[in-house]
Order: structure tokens, then C-alpha cells, then sequence
């Protein structure tokens, strides 16, 4: 199976595609997919990348993931909590090429703007959260008249996008791989010292060639994308690990020396790790 772009599994005759994820970890590979992708986190929590963007995931979110926009799910390697997670996946011509285009339907074109970037729902979370459960049992019509009324709920509710950015072509399978052994690789060793003679032996391209390919695809260069990975981190160990001093925390989260750490978390966040710790 190709890893982009992803093939999502499903009956040929079915426009919707109801699918339930668990096991001990996500798929956890830079991939992207026709389908518009509404998820509920029922558990489990980890970092997700949409785009050029690194967020945190957990347990009650739900999560809006544009069509062919490339995206990975990391979840956490030290967490007991299996990850389940609930998806709908549709396009927005699963149901003929002017169904969304009804004037019965405008109210939700909020929704389908929004998803293009990816985003995630910040009130009526509850509501959301509880007709998802029920879709597992739900015939093939009830889901449909469900995904309608999810539609509604979402775009009359607050969110935060996921990406600023989106790179307007589909990635070749090519690119997709060298995209995917990028972030894996960054992923999997953001708390060592990355060089960039390193990422780009990864990437099989010389340094310059890498940069230049690398800030093309994500609006930004590839030192900022691993700031912005280790800062998430650091976020996590701030709010779940109360005995680490935040030099602890910068140092497990791959910085090599406290005031470094300090500039890049505020260019980040927006504030220092001390006022974070206090807001948290």
C-alpha cells in the first residue's frame, strides 16, 4: 500500500465510509487522502502534524482533516492508554457532484472553507462526541442523516485551525516518501541533536536542495518545524511531569541550554515556560 497517497478501504458502492481505530498507536505515517477526514479522539494522545503545523491530540478531541492534506498521527510511545479514535470519511462529491452545492445546504460551506486547512472543534464537543457513539451501530441511512447533522453542529461551532499553510499540489509518491522519512526521522529523534548535514542525507538531497524543498512544501525551514515539534513536547512534560525544573524539560525536549529553550518557546507560544506553567 502506498503511504501517499493513502487509499481509504472501502466497499465500492459506499459514498461514506465509517471506520474505528484501535490499537496501541495511529497509523503513523505522512499520508494524505481524497476523503475529508471528521475525527473523534475517544482515546489516546500523542502530536499530530497537519500541513506546517505541529499540535498536541487527546482524549475528547475532534479533529477536521481537508481533503489531500498531508498529515501523521504520533501517538505517545509511553502512554498505557490504547488509541481509539472514530472517523467519518466522505468527499464533498461522495453524494453527487452538486449535493453540497444545494441551497439547503449553504449553511455548511463554513465547514468545507474551514477543513482546508484543518481544524479542530472547540465547543459542542459533548454533543459531537455522543452521536459519533452511536455510529457504530448505526445503519447505512441513519449514518448519513448523522454525518448531515454533525455538519450542522460543526460549522455553527468555534474551532482553531491546524496548518496556516497548504502546499496546493498532491504529492508525488516520490515526494510523499521523501516528506515521510523526513518527519518520521524528526519525530522519532527531535529530543538529539539534528544537523542539517543529518536531515539531509535523510531526505537523499544536499543541503541547499533541502532547504530549498523543504521551506517550498511548508512555508517555513526545517529548524523552525523542529522548534515548534520540540516546544510541543516541552508542552506536554510542562503539564504532565509537576517534578521536572523546566531545564529539565529543556534538555528532554532536544534544546542545549535553557535560554535557547526560553526564546524559542515564546516565539512559539507566545509567552515564557514559566507563565505557561502557571497557566497550565
Amino acid at each position: 500500500m502506498k503511504v501517499l497517497p493513502f487509499k481509504i478501504p472501502k466497499p465500492e458502492q459506499d459514498s461514506l465510509v465509517f471506520q474505528e481505530d484501535l490499537d496501541l498507536v495511529f497509523y503513523d505515517k505522512l499520508h494524505q487522502h481524497e476523503e475529508i477526514q471528521l475525527s473523534v479522539i475517544v482515546s489516546g494522545e500523542g502530536s499530530l502534524i497537519v500541513g506546517d503545523t505541529v499540535t498536541l491530540y487527546k482524549s475528547g478531541d475532534i479533529l477536521v482533516i481537508g481533503s489531500n492534506l498531508p498529515h501523521v498521527f504520533k501517538s505517545d510511545a509511553i502512554s498505557e492508554t490504547p488509541s481509539h479514535m472514530l472517523t467519518l470519511f466522505f468527499t464533498k462529491t461522495s453524494f453527487g457532484s452538486h449535493f453540497f452545492e444545494l441551497e439547503e445546504l449553504s449553511e455548511l460551506n463554513d465547514f468545507f472553507n474551514r477543513a482546508a486547512h484543518g481544524f479542530k472543534v472547540t465547543s459542542n464537543n459533548e454533543t459531537i462526541y455522543k452521536s459519533f457513539l452511536k455510529l457504530n451501530s448505526a445503519t447505512k441511512l441513519e449514518r448519513f442523516i448523522s454525518l448531515l447533522d454533525i455538519l450542522k453542529i460543526i460549522s455553527q461551532s468555534s474551532y482553531t485551525s491546524l496548518s496556516s499553510f497548504i502546499y496546493e499540489k498532491k504529492y508525488t509518491d516520490n515526494e510523499g516518501k521523501r516528506m515521510r522519512d523526513v518527519f518520521e526521522y524528526t519525530m522519532t529523534h527531535f529530543e538529539q541533536d539534528i544537523t542539517l548535514e543529518t536531515i539531509s542525507e535523510v531526505s537523499a538531497m544536499t543541503k541547499n536542495a533541502f532547504c530549498k524543498y523543504f521551506k517550498k512544501r511548508t512555508n517555513k525551514t526545517y529548524f523552525q518545524f523542529l522548534n515548534e515539534l520540540r516546544i510541543e513536547h516541552a508542552c506536554k512534560l510542562i503539564k504532565k511531569e509537576n517534578d521536572l525544573s523546566i531545564s529539565d524539560i529543556a534538555y528532554a525536549s532536544g534544546f542545549k541550554n535553557i535560554s535557547n529553550f526560553n526564546r524559542q518557546f515564546k516565539t512559539v507560544k507566545g509567552l515564557s515556560p514559566s507563565m505557561f506553567k502557571k497557566s497550565s
